[in-house]
């Protein structure tokens, strides 16, 4: 400090931290959060290095294990990492991957011509953020050992612990998170089943296990392996659906080193389900390999269409909306240098990868198209009924726009919050009349809106965009949202950061939330997936005992209250069933239901698109027969069922 106590800026000024040190102090520059995503991140970064041994031809075999400790182990049975002493770092060459950022043979010239990970800093990361790392590297007929403990610091230096088959090779790797970074060290099965069985599709021939010997009752676990790779992927995604061809269209092709594939069908619902992955990564938010397919589908099916006569010349040409109706696609990109934008790795950047996928999929769409015309003219048929739907749904949207908001109707309806940022307010979506005049009296009106729906919404499972736009309760919710709904969906322009589902903790309010969750998924998935819907928790019992009032929301929590009470107390407590929400009064529905201080809320959240979809489909779609067996499969896990 100087006389005039200031901090003086000098060379002293600039901390440079050691090793490992950065990661730990800036964990999410490395794997973006510390909650349960970044978790499973570190598993990812470990995996990822084994299927890149794959992708370059080494490895078969890869193996996850959640391990009884929650720790978790990685095996395969590629190359092994090389032993020998590193050059540069003058220690060994595992050594050096798992202390030293961005060292790796990932960089070009190096041991991989394609790969996930870009950077080498994937293996050094998960053991600067974990508790403890073993790495075990099966070489040369020898198993070699490594130990790392507290943030990446060697404990046990690179040493032979066994001998092995001359052609056993590989690297098993298992490692602890550090619960001082995490707010959580519990992994979660299903998450992770769900991507390596991904990997699995995006990986043809590649067999992929998983196990979670937590699980005492199944230690078998589950294996992945996919010879029709991407085209199974499609089957699985389709599998609950109608196809509209019986064929899965699968196109691929190579050039300057960079491969690309492309697998799809046609089914008969209304929505699509396209996803794209570079080098197995997924693509969330498109770039140039899906920008290209996207082009070259809407020009080749228009072409088709015209030489055939099915679109006439006085006919619009159809839009790539219109083509993209009930297609399930999978694009893949293998590409030794992708360019990809936003930390995430979320879009692809590459030029000339547009040119590529367009040549690719044109030139193969187009043969099928001529060698499968009976295909060809139902694919052509379902995008000439979505084009009509289109145009419906664009005069029905004029017509929404012009009626609701220029009447009063509307504004009868929503009982809006005095607040215009929408970052502190919240809309509930209340069943019944009865329950919006409760919920208008209870609420904080600075920054809640209630929004009362009379009746049930229309399934839009079963309904195009045009026919959805016709309800007048759909209506009411785009407006109240103001995000506006298909082409024009624009969520920046929320009006409410959280959208709160609030029915009877019974059947009928269990499928009005339903009817509501499924046109939230297909009409504003963006706003399911930002994290902005919930479900309100209404309390199913009362307490009372002295002065003391205490809500419970089930039978468990009821029982476990209870046994928390001494014994004098809990023999006159009184218990009552609360009523449904139209009964409570103003009082109780607040300090239940909506007081921000109490109440419980369920954030509705879309973890696997994938398992989504099919829920959807097989429980709002048209097919009976997959619903039934489902209700036959699951009945029996149905506790309290109110008929």
């Amino acid at each position: 400090m100087d006389e005039n106590n200031e901090k003086v800026y000098d060379s002293s000024s600039i901390q440079v931290l050691e090793g490992l040190e950065a990661v730990r102090k800036r964990p999410g520059m490395y794997i973006g959060t510390t909650d349960v995503k970044g978790l499973h991140h570190l598993v990812w970064e470990i995996v990822d290095n084994s299927i890149d041994e794959a992708l370059a031809g080494y490895c078969k075999n890869i193996e996850v294990i959640i391990n009884k400790d929650n720790s978790v182990t990685v095996k395969d049975d590629g190359r092994g990492i090389p032993t020998e002493i590193h050059p540069k770092t003058k220690i060994s060459t595992v050594e050096t991957v798992y202390t030293v950022l961005h060292a790796g043979g990932k960089f070009g010239g190096g041991g991989y011509k394609v790969s996930g990970g870009l950077h080498g800093v994937g293996a050094s990361v998960v053991n600067a953020l974990s508790k403890w790392v073993e790495v075990k590297v099966y070489k040369n007929g020898e198993v070699n050992f490594i130990r790392f403990e507290n943030g990446g610091h060697t404990v046990e230096p690179l040493h032979v612990i066994d001998k092995c088959s001359i052609e056993r090779t590989g690297t098993t790797v298992t490692f602890k998170p550090d619960p001082e970074i995490f707010d959580t060290d519990i992994f979660d099965y299903n998450t992770l089943m769900v991507r390596i069985r991904e990997l699995a599709f995006l990986n043809r021939g590649l067999s992929l296990t998983i196990r979670d010997d937590r699980d005492l009752e199944d230690t078998t676990g589950e294996t992945f392996l996919y010879e029709g790779g991407i085209s199974e992927y499609v089957k699985f995604i389709n599998k609950e659906k109608t196809p509209v061809h019986d064929e899965i269209i699968h196109l691929e092709g190579e050039e300057d080193g960079v491969f690309f594939e492309v697998a799809m069908q046609y089914n008969t619902s209304y929505n699509d389900n396209i996803y794209s992955f570079v080098n197995n990564i997924n693509t969330h938010d498109g770039g140039t390999h899906e920008e290209g397919v996207r082009r070259a589908l809407t020009r080749v099916i228009n072409a088709y269409a015209r030489k055939n006569n099915i679109l006439k010349e006085k006919d619009e040409a159809l839009t790539g909306d219109d083509v993209k109706e009930g297609i399930t696609m999978i694009i893949s990109c293998k590409h030794p240098n992708p360019q990809f934008e936003g930390q995430t790795k979320g879009r692809l950047g590459n030029s000339e990868v547009r040119k590529l996928a367009d040549n690719v999929f044109s030139q193969g769409f187009e043969r099928f198209l001529l060698e499968n015309p009976d295909s060809a003219r139902a694919i052509i048929n379902k995008c000439l009924l979505a084009c009509r739907a289109r145009n419906a749904a664009r005069k029905a949207r004029e017509i929404t726009r012009k009626s609701d908001l220029a009447t009063t109707n509307f504004f009868g309806k929503l009982s809006d919050c005095k607040s215009k940022d929408p970052k502190v307010s919240e809309i509930f979506i209340v069943e019944g009349d009865s329950a919006g005049g409760s919920a208008k009296k209870g609420r904080d009106s600075m920054t809640q809106a209630i929004l009362p729906l009379r009746g049930k919404i229309l399934n839009v499972e079963k309904a195009r965009l045009d026919r959805a736009l016709s309800n007048e309760e759909i209506r009411t919710i785009i407006t109240a949202f103001g995000t506006g709904i298909g082409e024009e969906f624009d969520l920046s322009k929320l009006r409410y950061d959280k959208i709160i589902i609030m029915t009877d903790a019974d059947v009928d309010g269990s499928h009005i939330r339903v009817l509501l969750l499924t046109l939230f998924y297909r009409f504003f998935k963006p706003i399911v997936e930002a994290g902005h819907v919930y479900a309100a928790q209404p309390p199913l019992f009362r307490i009372m005992h002295g002065k003391t009032r205490k809500y419970v929301l089930n039978d468990e929590e009821l029982e476990e209250y209870l046994k928390s009470l001494p014994e004098n107390v809990r023999s006159r407590a009184e218990i009552a069933r609360m009523k449904g929400l139209g009964e409570m009064d103003a009082e109780e529905l607040n300090e239940t239901t909506m007081d921000i201080e109490k109440r419980v809320l369920r954030k509705i959240t879309v973890s696997d698109c994938v398992a989504a979809d099919a829920i959807f489909e097989k429980l709002m779609g048209d097919e009976v027969e997959p619903r039934r067996k489902f209700i036959e499969e699951n009945a029996g896990y149905v506790q309290n069922l109110d008929i």
